[in-house]
């Protein structure tokens, strides 16, 4: 036992605070503030849709909704199952909502094992304003090892357009591909160019018809060409002269997925650039000193080494989309449906055809 010496402090109290109320009355508030009415399946329907489509509701979520009801003192069993299901339902919820943009599969990666094997393609336009001959789309296809690109610019795509750039541009150039993948437009999928690739023995493959962006290869390089033909582009009418240089400004820059310029991976040596022979360059100052026959010997040694360069580009590629794919996949959330699932059917505008089976897939402006 300790004993502590300490001056004691009281309270006097002169004069009691007058209060009718009983002393419970304190209990009988916390209580009264507790208790919630029980009600059946009527008026649980009947509160259901006054609290959210009535003169008050704002359609807020279901976990909301249950909330709110037991604020108002309603209760059920069955109340926040009842609420998220019935926001579920909600077709103006669904009309008016946010697009939904969180992906709801996994990213699945292409890789192409060498060299012009696989290519992509697709179309660019219509362009606004058109050109002064006429033209107004930009057919754009892609090697995806080397990143490589090639482009024309046409007035119309239709699928004798198309056919005999592959076999004009693609196969006479870098020989017969093992496959080539599009999206499903008519004018890059069509008898036509089936016979085509029924002809070489090449595999057409269409990307998926809900994920029109699932070409992200060739989406990335028609953003890239749309981009650099713009900021070139002096009278908005003369861009398809622009194009050309556009496509060596492209070819000659290091692509993030490679690690390396597109030129070196097809050629083996970077490309001399209009400033280097301006301004003389490393490169260029080296090159000068030789002879023809050591010029020859260099650009032999060049393209021996250029399978390391390309077995580099290959290794720094499997990294690159690693990486992608758990950036992707963290914000996957999966989305299943089952027979007899409600789901909101929306009817796009029709899209006016061009000639032939040529039509309109895209809307890139260069004002």
């Amino acid at each position: 036992m300790s004993i502590f010496e300490a001056p004691a402090r009281c309270c006097n109290i002169e004069e009691e605070e007058k209060n009718d109320n009983p002393w419970y009355q304190d209990i009988l508030r916390y209580v009264r503030d507790l208790l919630l009415r029980y009600v059946d399946a009527v008026e649980a329907k009947l509160i259901l849709e006054e609290v959210r489509e009535g003169v008050c509701g704002t359609h807020a979520n279901g976990f909301t909704m249950a909330r709110q009801i037991m604020r108002f003192g309603y209760y059920w069993s069955t109340l926040e199952g009842d609420c998220i299901n019935y926001a579920k339902k909600c077709h103006k919820c669904q009309i008016y909502g946010d697009k939904i943009h969180v992906p709801p599969s996994p990213l699945h990666v292409m890789t192409s094992p060498w060299p012009f094997s696989m290519w992509g393609m697709d179309v660019i336009g219509p362009i606004s304003p058109k050109t002064s001959n006429g033209h107004r789309f930009i057919f754009v296809v892609i090697d995806y090892f080397t990143k490589w690109v090639e482009a024309a610019f046409y007035a119309n795509i239709i699928k004798s357009v198309v056919s005999r750039f592959l076999k004009k541009e693609i196969i006479c150039r870098y020989g017969m591909p093992e496959r080539i993948i599009s999206d499903n437009a008519l004018n890059l999928s069509n008898k036509m160019i089936a016979e085509v690739c029924s002809q070489f023995r090449i595999k057409h493959h269409n990307s998926s018809p809900y994920r029109l962006k699932m070409n992200g290869a060739v989406e990335a390089a028609n953003k890239n060409i749309k981009k650099i033909v713009g900021k070139m582009t002096e009278t908005y009418r003369d861009w398809h002269e622009k194009l050309l240089f556009a496509l060596l400004a492209y070819r000659t820059s290091v692509r993030t997925s490679t690690g390396t310029t597109p030129f070196s991976l097809v050629y083996g040596i970077e490309a001399v650039l209009p400033i280097e022979v301006e301004i003389p360059s490393l490169q260029v100052l080296s090159e000068i000193k030789l002879n023809e026959a050591e010029w020859i010997q260099s650009r032999y040694d060049q393209l021996n080494l250029i399978e390391e360069k390309r077995l580099k580009a290959i290794r720094h590629g499997q990294m690159y989309q690693k990486r992608m794919m758990r950036a992707y996949d963290k914000k996957v959330r999966p989305r299943e449906f089952h027979e007899g699932d409600l789901v909101l059917k929306k009817i796009l505008p029709i899209q006016k055809d061009f000639e032939e089976n040529g039509c309109q897939i895209g809307k890139g402006r260069m004002s």
